[in-house]
């Protein structure tokens, strides 16, 4: 899979939108977090379309493939600190919502692509 530029994927466009929804959704934590989830939070989110933008450039689809799984784990991070935020009742059912909904559109076109790159 040849990619002209990795602006022009969906994923990482999708993907680019989600760290700007955790921004957002993370401005609305407790101060004493800043230095926790928050900033956790937000790298996890900003490595996603890190990755995708750093194994379109590499020069195989085994070491595009390999960041493309990079991302996914930290999409599954994301997740998992999304399921820590809504048990702590940082922020409303609705934040959570969005966010988790984006994250699961991000995670589902990460899988699609791994498969696409894993086929011969």
């Amino acid at each position: 899979m040849k990619v002209e530029s990795y602006e022009n994927l969906i994923v990482w466009q999708k993907s680019m939108d989600l760290v700007i929804e955790v921004y957002r959704f993370t401005e609305k934590f407790p101060r004493e977090e800043v230095y926790g989830l928050t900033s956790q939070m937000r790298r996890a989110a900003v490595s996603i379309p890190s990755n995708i933008a750093e194994g379109s450039r590499r020069s195989s689809r085994k070491d595009f493939r390999n960041f493309i799984l990079m991302a996914y784990g930290s999409g599954a991070e994301l997740e998992t600190q999304i399921k820590i935020v809504e048990r702590l009742s940082f922020v409303g059912q609705n934040d959570c919502t969005l966010t988790h909904q984006l994250l699961g559109e991000v995670m589902r076109m990460l899988n699609r692509l791994s498969a696409e790159l894993h086929e011969v």
